[in-house]
């Protein structure tokens, strides 16, 4: 079994970054657990300072650099979230930040990481090809911050699921929404660093689960990156992948890809059942509970993970309409689009 972080590292992030964090509540869901005859809970962590579980990785990782890296300003490739709570992070502390970022990403997550201070460049139509331009940055100088490969990324992640084992202590099954893999590798680092019997499942979709296929070939391969109202869920691991390719494969009992449509029908349902506001990439886990996607869940949390959706897509979505974002329009323009 691969792990590059212990439980101590979470312990010592959870220090690093509690007055830059706030802790989110885990709630009941009736209707859930109704419908799955069993204890469902959602951690909210949508509600996060930014919106998104992202802040947790971004703060450690700020607070964790020398003073000559903060001086050198810091840069990262995103999809959205990570740019926002990296951008917040770096605000608190003073530094100077450059997010690149691809034209796949929806217009209000760049305009979110702009209001915190940073500088926003969109190049190229996926991840891989904004990380060129960080690329090209770092060579200059810069510090880089990847969204999650990085130790210290992946033990701020990891504080979440401290909170969730306070807040559900007889927790069985944690369902983890998966992309790069710092957040599920960080709570399966926890869980079964405290309880192994804790199954830990990662929800992907189906358009372009970068993790996904990268597990089922049995190494890091390039995915292509589609349009999905996941958007926070795309871009690939990285063919260099240090970290969280074998901390996924040696700590993850499942991955559960949904489709649009499912993705669709937990967005509504969080609206109208729950009174919750949330993404695409946090309504996986829900996605998969309405589908029966997940047996005998037991005592249960889905970790929502953001709620920086575009509102008139929200809007769209919870009036019952068919949406198809691989029609809609991207950000086409250049670096301060």
């Amino acid at each position: 079994m691969t792990s590059h972080i212990t439980l101590q590292d979470s312990f010592a992030a959870r220090q690093r970054i509690a007055s830059g964090i706030r802790q989110t509540p885990l709630v009941t869901s009736p209707s859930l657990s109704a419908l799955c005859a069993a204890n469902i809970s959602l951690k909210l962590e949508q509600t996060q300072i930014t919106g998104s579980f992202k802040l947790r990785g971004a703060t450690n990782a700020v607070r964790s650099l020398t003073q000559a890296q903060k001086d050198a300003g810091i840069v990262g490739v995103s999809t959205g979230n990570h740019g926002r709570g990296l951008a917040y992070a770096a605000a608190q502390a003073g530094v100077r930040c450059i997010i690149c970022m691809s034209e796949l990403v929806p217009q209000n997550k760049v305009d979110g990481i702009k209001s915190h201070g940073a500088e926003v460049r969109i190049v190229g139509r996926s991840q891989d090809d904004a990380q060129v331009e960080v690329d090209r940055l770092v060579a200059e100088g810069m510090t880089m911050l990847p969204p999650f490969d990085h130790l210290d990324i992946i033990a701020g992640q990891s504080t979440v699921a401290l909170e969730m084992l306070e807040q559900a202590p007889d927790l069985q099954t944690v369902l983890v929404p998966l992309s790069g893999g710092g957040l599920i590798s960080g709570v399966a680092m926890v869980m079964k660093a405290v309880n192994p019997a804790i199954r830990v499942v990662g929800i992907s979709m189906e358009h372009g689960a970068a993790m996904y296929e990268c597990l089922k070939a049995g190494k890091p391969i390039f995915v292509e990156e589609k349009p999905t109202l996941a958007d926070s869920l795309g871009g690939g691991i990285g063919l260099e992948n240090a970290y969280t390719f074998a901390m996924t494969r040696d700590l993850v009992d499942d991955v559960v890809l949904v489709t649009e449509a499912e993705i669709a029908a937990a967005i509504r349902h969080a609206y109208w059942e729950e009174r919750q506001v949330i993404e695409g990439s946090g309504s996986v886990g829900i996605a998969a509970l309405l589908a029966g996607k997940i047996t005998n869940p037991g005592t249960c949390v889905s970790l929502i993970s953001g709620q920086n959706i575009d509102m008139a897509l929200h809007k769209r979505l919870i009036d019952g309409e068919d949406v198809d974002v691989s029609a809609k329009p991207q950000n086409t323009g250049g670096p301060d689009a």
